[in-house]
């Protein structure tokens, strides 16, 4: 199956026909105003009305008072949040200097969205735990063992011309990720007693959550450098560091689509997942005709 950049309109056709058909699965505590933010990355820049051009854009769910406190939802269903994602100029829930500009005022087309996030912080639990792990470290990782003195071991040792063709790792970096993903999830679950966790395809790797609702620790950022420390140096798994311990950081939403690889963002319970052919968006097997999905106002997931 094709390994591909998603264009414009095939994008567009997933989150119309396909990605709401994912919406009840979407883990429990993802809703409208639970995350703190949702987050929107695009292909091309696009302008605000005052602030210039961003390819990259967060929304707070509720947006916080002078003391940081709670507000007002501003998506009141998971259909608001949609259509925010198909259509993020026409329904941005901002209205000021840094909301996006009226597609009908600039010549710029509408913005479609090349990745949908959400923020890993929280209003009503703890701040996930959540562990990054990229197949292009575990490409660099693999190549330095073969070019250590190399500038640019990828380079070097010929990664970027192996399949798939073009990108900074090869199918078994990714595979091995996913293996190192299950290893993490174990760790969470034996060494810090997680009763909750999940690894999740990412399309070019994978994530892995401690769901555990950890009121009296809430896994600061102390606790997350010793749990980096252990990954890295104990386990020898090439996370990214800085992800485990940076409150703001985002992440990919479960069930949206990876547009630079054409792939969908998929929860997975082995690392043995078929990531070239299960995750794939019906825009690469068939003519996706099939009739827009109706959300109702008051579903949830």
């Amino acid at each position: 199956m094709s390994w591909q950049e998603a264009d414009r309109t095939e994008i567009q056709r997933f989150y119309r026909n396909e990605f709401p058909e994912y919406l009840s699965d979407l883990p429990a505590f993802i809703t409208p105003s639970q995350p703190k933010e949702y987050a929107l990355g695009f292909g091309t820049a696009y302008p605000t009305r005052k602030r210039g051009d961003r390819p990259f854009i967060r929304r707070e769910t509720c947006p916080s008072d002078t003391q940081g406190e709670q507000g007002n939802p501003v998506f009141d269903s998971l259909q608001d949040v949609l259509e925010f994602i198909r259509h993020p100029a026409e329904n941005d829930p901002i209205d000021g200097p840094s909301s996006l500009a009226d597609p009908a005022v600039v010549d710029e087309p509408h913005p479609v969205p090349n990745a949908v996030y959400y923020a890993a912080d929280m209003w009503e639990r703890s701040w996930l735990l959540w562990v990054d792990i990229d197949a292009k470290d575990v490409a660099k990782e693999r190549a330095t063992e073969y070019a250590p003195d190399a500038n640019d071991p990828i380079e070097a040792t010929g990664v970027v011309d192996a399949a798939p063709s073009g990108y900074p790792y090869t199918f078994e970096d990714i595979r091995q990720a996913l293996e190192y993903g299950f290893e993490v999830k174990s760790f969470f679950e034996n060494q810090l007693c997680g009763e909750q966790t999940m690894v999740v395809y990412s399309g070019q790797g994978c994530h892995v959550y401690l769901l555990d609702d950890d009121p009296d620790h809430r896994y600061d950022e102390p606790a997350r450098e010793l749990i980096n420390d252990a990954l890295t140096e104990d386990y020898d798994i090439p996370i990214d560091t800085v992800v485990t311990a940076d409150r703001r950081r985002v992440t990919r939403l479960p069930y949206s689509l990876h547009a630079d690889v054409s792939r969908i963002v998929t929860p997975i319970d082995t690392p043995d997942y078929d990531f070239r052919n299960d995750p794939v968006p019906r825009f690469l097997t068939a003519d996706d005709t099939s009739p827009e999905q109706p959300i109702h106002s008051g579903d949830s997931a």
